[in-house]
């Protein structure tokens, strides 16, 4: 046989958590063609690494930035290979009006970025500007955009017109290539279903997952849990639930059938921060009403554990405890929080620290992601000047901490979590595992080396240890620098 690449002298670890075994991978035509003992004339030599398959990043927040340079190298260099955008809800599409679109953008801004390009926009159409890129990408429908779409900001249950309405947009989506459906319950105006609606837009998804930032996490994990069963349960579809985040007594107990989970291997949390410190009957995702409202709220919060990480206007403060810019300016927390909220037009983003961190709270994060149902998931922000680590550290310290440094995941069970898991669970059949008749998305992992450098006093610190990675037989990633081939797709499932 003859092939146009063969990685040489590496251990496979297949994906299907089976012990890594020595042996060559031969790539012809985009597929793995052969796995074994093959003729290796001028071969990429993997001797002393494993070869992996592509990790699949279950919660990523790329949606804007598939294109981007430093969001695909920080991805590759941890070895993640496909992207799972449309999460918590909100995405650019699928729009028909400009007024949904422009919300999206508007209300997800730090989380998202800024789409290049114009709305409104159909699946198809965010799903074709996500080709030929270095990564491949699948698109879950938002349901919040969505809802937008139909109802407005609206603050009430959606009428049987809406839901038919809504129902109509979902099945165009899930023809055009959706994998799925995502929520944001906490978000706005995700938060305003019920679970009648939820459960009539998740009965098209035919084996595809209802993806769903629940209602709540930590101690009301429980609250969220039932109500993402009872829709699944209701419209006959698998469940998988977004950066599961908690005690593991309270949430792995929660745990039921086929459902799936993401998780990141950090204490912290990230997201807007009108989301964590408004109270919910302000409407965030509406600069002009919210405004006036703000001004005259009293706030309250623990202030010290938000670290502002996106304030345009207030770079300045960017990366400082909200305690400290306010230190600054001379101000309380609280009211700099809230001067942080009006002149970033609620666009402010920040790094949120959890009451249990220390030897517990890590003791959680060794339990859930042991579980089997685990999945990895980065939830990872790019925007900002000082964003949370995960989105350039999380898959690498999934090897380098959690496997080589700590054993929590043998290197077989790291590739059936964080590859061969999210492909089945996402419907890519062909992707997750180096057996032949299989995409060709490989990396090489320095079993000694893998790691991650990003922290939260700087972020952007790329991973160290996995330099080489091919995305559908061509190789993106050489001797840790981007080649110059974009063969990513936009996938969809099979």
């Amino acid at each position: 046989m003859t092939f146009d690449v063969v990685i040489a002298n590496g251990w496979v670890v297949d994906g299907t958590g089976a012990p890594p075994f020595r042996a060559d991978v031969g790539i012809s035509a985009g597929k793995i063609a052969a796995v074994g003992r093959l003729p290796h004339h001028d071969a990429v030599d993997a001797t002393g690494r494993h070869v992996m398959p592509g990790m699949i990043d279950c919660h990523s927040h790329g949606d804007a930035l598939v294109h981007d340079a430093d969001f695909q190298l920080a991805n590759l260099r941890q070895g993640v290979t496909t992207v799972v955008l449309g999460q918590d809800g909100l995405s650019f599409a699928p729009t028909t009006t400009r007024a949904a679109f422009d919300y999206a953008t508007r209300y997800f801004a730090a989380i998202n970025g800024d789409f290049p390009g114009d709305g409104p926009l159909s699946v198809a159409e965010i799903r074709a500007s996500h080709d030929r890129a270095a990564l491949n990408s699948v698109f879950l429908l938002p349901h919040g955009t969505i809802r937008y779409d139909v109802l407005g900001p609206a603050q009430t249950a959606a009428s049987p017109d809406d839901i038919h309405a809504m129902r109509s947009i979902v099945e165009k989506g899930l023809e055009e290539g959706a994998a799925g459906l995502s929520t944001g319950l906490e978000y706005v105006p995700g938060r305003y279903a019920d679970v009648t609606e939820l459960a009539s837009l998740c009965a098209p998804l035919q084996g595809l997952p209802y993806v769903t930032h629940m209602r709540g996490y930590g101690q009301s994990a429980p609250v969220g849990m039932k109500e993402a069963l009872a829709v699944t349960r209701k419209a006959g579809v698998a469940l998988h639930v977004s950066h599961f985040h908690g005690p593991a007594d309270v949430l792995l107990p929660l745990l039921e059938g086929d459902t799936t989970f993401d998780t990141y291997p950090y204490l912290r949390g990230s997201t807007i921060l009108a989301m964590i410190v408004l109270p919910q009957g302000v409407p965030a995702a509406d600069p002009a009403a919210a405004l006036p409202m703000i001004e005259h709220l009293d706030l309250d919060y623990a202030w010290e554990r938000l670290t502002i990480a996106h304030a345009p206007g207030l770079e300045w403060s960017e990366g400082r405890t909200i305690p400290e810019a306010a230190q600054r300016q001379g101000e309380s927390p609280a009211l700099f929080a809230r001067r942080l909220l009006v002149e970033t037009d609620l666009e402010a983003g920040c790094v949120s620290a959890r009451p249990d961190e220390g030897p517990e709270g890590e003791e959680s994060v060794r339990r859930i992601l042991r579980h089997p149902a685990h999945t990895g998931g980065s939830d990872g922000l790019h925007v900002g000047g000082h964003p949370h680590p995960r989105a350039y550290g999380a898959f690498a310290r999934f090897l380098g901490h959690h496997v080589r440094e700590k054993g929590h995941l043998s290197w077989s069970e790291a590739a059936l979590h964080l590859a061969a898991h999210p492909a089945r669970r996402f419907g890519l059949f062909d992707r997750g595992l180096v057996r032949p008749g299989h995409a060709a998305d490989l990396v090489l992992v320095d079993p000694a080396k893998v790691a991650d450098r990003a922290t939260y006093a700087s972020p952007r610190e790329l991973a160290r240890g996995i330099d080489d990675v091919w995305i559908n037989g061509e190789r993106v990633l050489k001797d840790g620098r981007m080649t110059t081939a974009r063969p990513g797709r936009a996938l969809r499932p099979a």
